[in-house]
């Protein structure tokens, strides 16, 4: 085998980076593999290309409380008894699946990781801002009736 494909298996069994304060362990990753259907030729009944990773939220071991929170707040369509789970079955190879689902699985992870943003404080405008509001709004204006024709 060439350094290029041990280099990709070894991207695939190594730890999944989420963010920089978040990397599941590769022990933690389940992996599950099967037929898959639709176009493989001759190999589509032999070879098990259809790759399920799943993530077990309630053990994983590199979260912290406020992550694990959140992470079931975001997820909790997709929960099967705290296990998030992503398929991947689109090329007839099993490694670019395995690549394809790792990707998926840390995007979702990703997102729902995601702190909403801040709810925006109402203010009021300032004197000032109304007082240039205004101004610009009477000089447009006197712009425009410069334009018109004059009245005879």
């Amino acid at each position: 085998m060439n350094e290029a494909g041990k280099e990709s298996r070894r991207e695939v069994s190594s730890d999944l980076e989420v963010t920089r304060s978040l990397t599941v362990p590769a022990a933690e990753l389940i992996w599950r593999f099967s037929r898959a259907g639709g176009p493989g030729g001759q190999g589509v009944n032999t070879t098990d290309s259809r790759v399920e990773l799943g993530l077990n939220l309630l053990t994983l071991s590199t979260l912290s409380a406020s992550q694990r929170e959140r992470l079931q707040d975001g997820l909790h369509s997709r929960l099967v008894d705290g296990v998030i789970t992503v398929v991947s079955s689109e090329t007839r190879s099993q490694l670019r699946n395995r690549r394809s689902a790792r990707s998926r699985l840390a995007a979702l992870l990703r997102s729902a990781l995601l702190t909403e943003p801040r709810e925006r404080r109402p203010t009021t405008a300032t004197k000032g801002s109304q007082r240039r509001r205004l101004e610009s709004k009477k000089k447009r204006g006197q712009t425009k009736n410069l334009r018109r024709r004059p009245e005879l």
